[in-house]
């Protein structure tokens, strides 16, 4: 990779991380309405539903897990994967009680990846 390339790749991953702190000046997860937070690494799409108010994460669904990924034809933080997450996460809050909670995008534009998390959670019974 050239000095270029990785000036690029460091300004990028500056970007997201201002636009989360922008974002969570906004945005907090409360025992009634939790915080609905994606993550995108190059492998693999995670999302956790967090009580920011006591500091717990209440449910949680990742790519990398053996369910999730025997369900998906190819391994990668892909649209599919990324929905595969959204339904995963959308289920296991809805059986513990959680149906409303605020979408928190980490820093990444609503589109691709998260916006198919975001949809498949909305198509699951999550509210936000």
């Amino acid at each position: 990779m050239s000095d270029v390339q990785k000036k690029k790749v460091v300004e990028k991953r500056y970007r997201r991380e201002r636009a989360h702190q922008r974002l969570r000046q906004r945005v907090a997860g409360t025992a009634e309405r939790p915080r609905l937070a994606v993550y995108k690494s190059e492998r693999f799409v995670y999302a956790q539903v967090i009580d920011d108010e006591r500091g717990h994460t209440l449910v949680s669904a990742a790519s990398i897990e053996p369910e999730i990924k025997g369900k998906l034809a190819s391994v990668g933080a892909n649209k599919v994967a990324a929905k595969a997450v959204g339904e995963a996460v959308a289920e296991r809050a809805m059986a513990k009680g959680i149906t409303r909670v605020v979408f928190d995008r980490g820093g990444y534009r609503y589109h691709g990846k998260v916006k198919e998390l975001a949809e498949a959670a909305r198509a699951k019974g999550l509210e936000f």
